[in-house]
């Protein structure tokens, strides 16, 4: 069966109560409350988003998600308790595509997912402003059909959020983005944090530029945003 959501988390009340609003809201829900349980999910049925909790018991999340990655590439959103800087970077590393605190809202839950769910389905098909579809940076060559960058003759596929970011710049490009409205286009809210974004930016830098550290083409304008600049000047 497809499902929108797969929800892992081992609070099995909150599980429950959140699988049942989203069902009752028109978004398909199921629930796991382990990874062994939710790798069985994963293998019988399709979805289009996780909700992943970081603590589940005996299990990690965070080794949950390494797992899932190897062969899935939608979105995943960790929803968790813990609220420290260096959960949210190593969630975002591993393959997260947004950190949620709890305690949430249901309906802000809701609406976050039912707005990444339209984008993402959407998000691998280019409208009429990426007829051009292959686009140069340098070295990278950016396949905004496929959601590829190829640079040294190595392809990687980009992250759904990572290519929604990349998209906006390059609609956007020669000119600086606040990054509140970044936030506002990409996660359709301003509250996202700095660490969210920043992390994105830099994996990008990585696929793009030939020195992440010192960027050519996604150039961070210190206290307002960043900005794509197509020429790569130094």
């Amino acid at each position: 069966m497809h499902y929108s959501v797969l929800i892992i988390d081992d609070e099995k009340e909150l599980s429950e109560y959140t699988a049942k609003y989203f069902n009752m809201s028109g978004v398909s829900a199921q629930f796991a409350l382990d990874a062994k349980t939710a790798l069985e999910y994963l293998k019988d049925n399709t979805y289009s988003l996780i909700l992943l909790d970081i603590n589940l018991g005996d299990d990690s999340g965070f080794e949950l998600c390494q797992t899932i990655r190897q062969t899935l590439d939608i979105p995943i959103f960790f929803i968790s308790a813990r609220s420290a800087e260096d959960d949210m970077l190593l969630a975002l590393s591993i393959g997260g595509d947004d950190y949620i605190c709890k305690p949430y809202s249901l309906g802000v839950l809701l609406a976050k997912v039912k707005a990444e769910l339209k984008r993402y389905e959407s998000s691998h098909k280019p409208d009429e402003k990426d007829s051009d579809h292959i686009v140069k940076l340098g070295s990278a060559e950016i396949d905004l059909k496929k959601a590829t960058i190829t640079k040294d003759g190595k392809e990687t596929a980009l992250k759904s959020m990572e290519y929604k970011i990349l998209v906006y710049l390059l609609r956007n490009s020669d000119r600086v983005i606040p990054k509140e409205e970044i936030f506002e286009k990409i996660w359709d809210t301003t509250f996202v944090g700095d660490v969210t974004l920043n992390v994105h930016i830099r994996h990008l830098r990585e696929k793009i530029e030939g020195d992440a550290g010192e960027p050519r083409y996604i150039k961070t304008v210190w206290g307002v945003g960043f900005m794509l600049d197509t020429k790569g000047n130094a």
